[in-house]
């Protein structure tokens, strides 16, 4: 059976479990993880791969990916890629989706988290990038319990986040507001996210630059 990308975001059990990871997430204080973060790795991934010209059902693929890839979290966060990939292979297999396609899928969401990340395939180092580059105001929740923390910081220090692609360089510029979290302070919230980006982009032939307040970072 050919499943597509829509037959996906139609899909009322692939969107029951994305609404309730996030639920699980703001039940323990995380930074939002609903359907607006799902949509903007969409949109990242499909930009990325559309660059690199894949064709478009390696696009399509890495746009279930981005779509599926956060609903372990539903579970527990600690190895939720692994946990999402599992349960993406059993939703997938019984919309008789192609053994070889739902390989690729899972392959992604499995390995793209800090627990077991890797750069496996270009739709996986593709979801890599989306994932790891997506820091904003927004994601932050109002009656996030831990207001001083640090990821809490970063994300709300963050007032524009925009991404370039661009002569063979992957490039994330982002405007933070220093009296709320220091650039040294996002270093140490995201130097993990930072290195894994750095090597998605290489896996995929791009480079990596990060721009703070327009201030080349790597």
């Amino acid at each position: 059976m050919i499943v597509t990308y829509k037959t996906i975001t139609h899909n009322k059990k692939i969107n029951s479990y994305i609404a309730n990871a996030d639920k699980t997430l703001k039940v323990m204080g995380y930074t939002e993880h609903s359907f607006l973060h799902v949509l903007i790795c969409v949109g990242v991934v499909e930009r990325v791969l559309d660059y690199l010209e894949f064709d478009n059902h390696t696009i399509e693929l890495g746009k279930i990916a981005a779509y599926m890839h956060d609903i372990g979290n539903g579970v527990n966060r600690v190895g939720h890629g692994i946990t999402g990939g599992i349960m993406a292979f059993q939703l997938l297999d019984r919309l008789e989706m192609d053994p070889d396609d739902i390989s690729k899928v899972i392959q992604a969401i499995g390995h793209h988290d800090e627990f077991a990340a890797g750069s496996m395939s270009e739709v996986c180092a593709a979801l890599i990038l989306a994932d790891k580059t997506d820091v904003r105001r927004s994601r932050v929740r109002p009656d996030t319990a831990d207001k001083s923390g640090i990821h809490y910081r970063v994300n709300y220090s963050c007032t524009d986040s925009k991404i370039y692609l661009k002569n063979k360089v992957f490039m994330l510029k982002l405007t933070i507001d220093t009296d709320i979290c220091s650039v040294l302070d996002y270093f140490k919230a995201f130097m993990e996210r930072m290195d894994l980006s750095v090597d998605a982009a290489k896996f995929l032939g791009l480079e990596f630059e990060l721009y703070i307040n327009n201030q080349k970072m790597c």
